[in-house]
């Protein structure tokens, strides 16, 4: 949005009731910010041309992701709630594109919720053998899965690799032929998945009905 734009009071409106639907679909969010691609007009007419976002700390569905840089395509925009400060509303199906990043320890923390832990089993038992998993960490350009099955005294590691494939990530040991390919969404594609800066970055697309 441009400087004028920035100015214009029915697209800080906007602005703020979008920040209300994106807090509202996550449990929890440090930093949030939106820029709207558009005019006043256009939105009068229930239309914008589309949404940049940028997050860090979030908690999405139990996910703790460090950084959620997003961008949308046009959107269909209901206004009168806005009038009477109630949260904007959505109108359709719209596409979303950018990039999720993962610190090691969130991740690990991510994957011990109850709603991730058999998807965290499922991967020591696939990749390592063993379950249940105990702790990710990266090694360099290595993902380090580390399980510990119970009554054994020494837990057992793994480096891996992490790539996209299949429109999901495929994890595969650093030496062997042994992989596993996750389960995704079918409304999510991961077009790139690498580690970068010490984090798991994901790239990709997603379809998000607002109902």
């Amino acid at each position: 949005m441009s400087g004028k734009g920035e100015q214009d009071p029915v697209l800080q409106l906007l602005a703020a009731g979008l920040q209300v639907w994106v807090r509202q679909q996550c449990e929890s969010v440090e930093s949030l910010e939106i820029q709207l691609q558009g005019s006043a007009l256009q939105l009068l007419r229930g239309r914008l041309e589309g949404v940049r976002l940028l997050a860090r700390g979030v908690s999405y569905r139990n996910l703790r992701l460090e950084l959620v840089e997003l961008s949308s395509t046009g959107l269909q925009v209901q206004m009168g709630n806005l009038w009477r400060g109630q949260p904007v509303q959505l109108q359709q199906t719209f596409r979303i594109s950018g990039l999720v990043s993962f610190t090691p320890e969130g991740l690990s923390q991510s994957l011990a919720q109850p709603q991730w832990r058999p998807l965290a089993d499922q991967l020591a038992e696939d990749l390592l053998g063993i379950a249940p998993l105990v702790r990710l960490r990266i090694r360099g350009d290595r993902l380090v899965f580390t399980a510990q099955a119970v009554g054994e005294p020494r837990p057992v590691e793994l480096e891996t690799t992490l790539q996209a494939s299949e429109g999901s990530v495929l994890v595969t040991a650093a030496e062997g032929a042994v992989s596993s390919l996750l389960p995704m969404d079918p409304a999510v594609v991961v077009e790139r998945a690498v580690l970068e800066a010490g984090m798991v970055v994901l790239e990709g697309s997603a379809t998000v009905s607002p109902a």
